[in-house]
Formats: C-alpha cells, sequence, structure tokens
C-alpha cells in the first residue's frame, strides 16, 4: 500500500470508497483553489526585503520564518505553490490534448500508427530532466520555457494507454458495423473511441500534475527554468542551500514540505479516481 492511501485511509476511516473520493476531491479542490487565489493578493509590498528581520525563525508573525533578505517565507512559499500549480495545470492540459490527438491519430492506419509509436519511443529514449531543460533553453527559458519543456515530455505515458485502448475497442462488433455502413477513420474516432477515452484523459490529465510540478521545480532548482525574481518553489530551494549550513533550517524544509503535500494530495485524489473507475474496484 502506497503512503497516499494509508494517509487517505486514516483521515477517511468510516466511509466508503465513493464518500472517501468525493470529500477528498472537495478537500483538494479547496485547498488548490485558496492557494492559487491567494497569489492575487500577494502585492510586492508583501514579498519586499526588511533587512531588520531577516534570518527570524518560526514564528506566529511569521509561520515560516523569514529569509536572508527579511522577506516572509510563508507568502514566498504560497506565491511559489501557486506558480508552481498553474505551470503545471497548463502543461499537464497540453499534454493531454497531444495524446489525444496523437491517440486518435494511431487509430486511423498502420502508417499513422507506426509513427506515433516511433515519436514515443524516440521521446522515451531520450532523458526525461535532459529533454526538458534542452526545450526549456531553446524556447528561451522562462515560464513558457517551462511549460513548453514540461508538456513537450509527459505525453508519452498517456498516449501508450491510449493507443492500447483503441486496439481494443476496434475488436468491438459496433467498431465494424460502423465501417460496414461507410463511417469514416476519424467519424470512428471521435463518435466512437472519444466517449471511452474521456476517463483516461481526466485521470491521465490529474495523475500527471505531480509528475509536471515536480519536473518543474527541479528544472527550475538546477537553474534552467524559471528567471531568479520568480518566487518559485525551485528557486526558493536553490537560494536556501547557501544557509542550511547556518543553520537556517526552515528556508528550505516549510517550502519543500508544501510541495511535498501538493504533490501527495493529487497523487491521492487520483488513486481514488482510479479505483472508482475500475469496475473490480467499484464496490469497495
Amino acid at each position: 500500500m502506497t503512503a497516499s492511501g494509508t494517509i487517505s485511509k486514516g483521515l477517511f476511516r468510516g466511509f466508503n470508497l465513493r464518500q472517501k473520493t468525493i470529500l477528498l476531491t472537495s478537500f483538494i479542490s479547496l485547498l488548490l483553489i485558496a492557494i492559487v487565489a491567494s497569489n492575487f493578493f500577494i502585492d510586492n509590498r508583501s514579498m519586499s526585503t526588511d533587512f531588520e528581520s531577516k534570518n527570524l525563525a518560526p514564528s506566529f508573525d511569521h509561520p515560516f520564518g523569514t529569509d536572508w533578505m527579511g522577506r516572509d517565507m510563508f507568502i514566498r512559499t504560497l506565491g511559489g505553490l501557486g506558480l508552481s500549480i498553474m505551470i503545471g495545470a497548463i502543461a499537464s492540459t497540453i499534454s493531454t490534448i497531444l495524446s489525444i490527438i496523437l491517440g486518435l491519430l494511431s487509430s486511423v492506419g498502420k502508417i499513422e500508427d507506426s509513427f506515433v509509436s516511433w515519436l514515443v519511443d524516440v521521446f522515451l529514449s531520450i532523458p526525461h530532466l535532459l529533454l526538458i531543460i534542452l526545450i526549456s533553453i531553446g524556447l528561451g527559458g522562462g515560464a513558457t520555457g517551462v511549460i513548453m519543456g514540461v508538456a513537450f515530455t509527459h505525453w508519452t505515458s498517456l498516449t501508450r494507454i491510449v493507443r492500447a485502448e483503441i486496439k481494443q475497442l476496434k475488436t468491438q462488433g459496433y467498431i465494424q458495423v460502423s465501417r460496414n455502413f461507410g463511417k469514416s477513420k476519424w467519424w470512428i474516432a471521435v463518435k466512437h473511441f472519444m466517449p471511452h477515452l474521456i476517463p483516461q484523459f481526466i485521470l491521465g490529465t490529474i495523475l500527471m500534475f505531480p509528475h509536471a510540478i515536480l519536473h518543474e521545480a527541479s528544472v527550475t532548482f538546477l537553474g534552467f527554468g524559471l528567471s531568479p525574481h520568480e518566487p518559485a518553489i525551485g528557486i526558493i530551494l536553490s537560494e536556501s542551500m547557501r544557509y542550511l549550513s547556518a543553520g537556517y533550517w526552515w528556508l528550505a524544509f516549510f517550502p519543500g514540505l508544501s510541495l511535498l503535500i501538493v504533490v501527495l494530495s493529487f497523487d491521492m485524489i487520483g488513486e481514488n479516481l482510479d479505483k472508482l473507475m475500475n469496475p473490480k474496484k467499484a464496490h469497495e
């Protein structure tokens, strides 16, 4: 059993699977909305420097402490999480759209299917993080470079799932009936394949989300992502490495823990949705 599964069982003991999923989904949605919405209320004054309050340990006034420039780490962490969630959402959506297009393209014919399979193998043959860095640098870095880098490297797994689903659907009798009635391959793909694949797209996007957030943070941490003036979690963690030896542990602990909580939250909701979509587990 995974760590997220253990947490979910402990928090929602006594609820059935459907109730747990609804409660967990509601909680995660409220958490994400609160984090993203808080970014619209963060102004330049709350992020300004105050050298008289630099390197303060966590307290009631500063729950996450302050950094070497006196900036409140709670505000910086909220800003970084909101930015990471928005980047992850855009990148995951683009990846899902690519998966839909390539998955449906593979259903058109053998040549198209071979091309999609070859393209998936090419992207999987290149180290994941290296490919994100190359794409990000090639597009000039910044938020656009990171989004495109993450988006263009996370579509492969979902595309393989879509291809496998389509191959299974092609053996169904109603598909052959549509062909006998003269329906085109694209008509069959849109009218017959798409409705069956929508749950896979939803689940795939949710499960892709934590990977997108972590890879965005990793690339930014290495210095190939967002610009240093952005309040990104990767930048916060990268900057904090220079001060950990001086005993300022809170500079890395709270931002890292917050990122872990967000990633685990998406993992938990993905696991429960997977159980609901699986007929064998739906009655647990």
